[in-house]
Parts: structure tokens; sequence; C-alpha cells
């Protein structure tokens, strides 16, 4: 499933791109993110939980960035699994940063998602919709964290 979306965050390209690099602040714009920490240079884990509808999903995931240029663009790549192995998920994400004026930067995403197993079962129709509601929530979150912090 490929989703993508842009937004625009009222805070300079350099500060934006400082804060894609932190796993702490994306911990905390990230849905359900219980943990985040840095394993390399390149690579992180992460700890999310998942609700959808009355089923939980606890994931334990690993993100590597693949390419990075200072500033502009980062590709990763997610893959994780429930703690019970139950599911398996997996995406390749693309995220570029403009500055279409000066203090505004347009933060451009896109994602090809994967999920199997007993998540898998419910339908690429509600997958989508489960994913692009915790898109919305994540863009917000990251959004108004970099806004304070610029003001």
């Amino acid at each position: 499933m490929k989703l993508e979306g842009s937004f625009p965050v009222s805070a300079p390209r350099p500060v934006v791109w400082e804060a894609i690099r932190d796993p702490g602040l994306m911990a905390q714009c990230v849905p359900g993110c219980e943990m985040a920490e840095q394993i390399d240079d390149t690579s992180y884990r992460a700890r999310v939980l998942v609700k959808f509808g009355p089923i939980s999903a606890r994931f334990n995931l690993v993100i590597e960035i693949e390419q990075e240029i200072a500033l502009e663009e980062v590709r990763s790549r997610a893959r994780g699994e429930e703690g019970t192995r139950a599911s398996t998920v997996s995406s390749t994400n693309i995220l570029t940063l403009s500055e279409p004026e000066p203090g505004t930067t347009l933060v451009a995403w896109s994602t090809d998602f994967s999920i199997s197993g007993r998540l898998g079962k419910y339908g690429m129709g509600l997958m989508r919709k489960k994913v692009e509601s915790l898109s919305a929530e994540f863009v917000k979150a990251f959004a108004a964290r970099l806004e304070e912090s610029a003001a």
C-alpha cells in the first residue's frame, strides 16, 4: 500500500532536518510510540503500540537510513514484528524537505507499507484508513512541536 502527502512547518529547513534526525523527538510525535533509540549512525530501534478496533499490536521495529542528502532527503526502511510474531510490518519511506519561503519548510513524505499475519487479514481498506489516521496524528504533533520550539 502506497501513501503520500505533504505538510508545511513554520520552521526553517535546518531546524526540521535536526528534528527528523532526533529519535527522542520523533518518538514523542509518532502515535503509540513507547520508545525509540539510536543503535548507530544509520539505525534506530522503536516499539510502537497500534490499535486496530478491539485488537492491539505492539511492534518492535528497526529503522535503517538507506540514503541521506543533508537538509533535503532521507530514504529509510522499517521492518518489525509484533511481539507474538503474529504480524510483520515493513515499509520503504522517503521524506523530502524544501523551503518554499524563508522560515517555512514543506515536508513531503511517501511510504510503501505492507503488513502480514493476523493484522493483514483486515484488508487494505481498513489498513489504509488506520495508516492515514496515524499519519495525520504524526503530522499534527510534529508540526506543533517544531512550531512551539521555533516561537
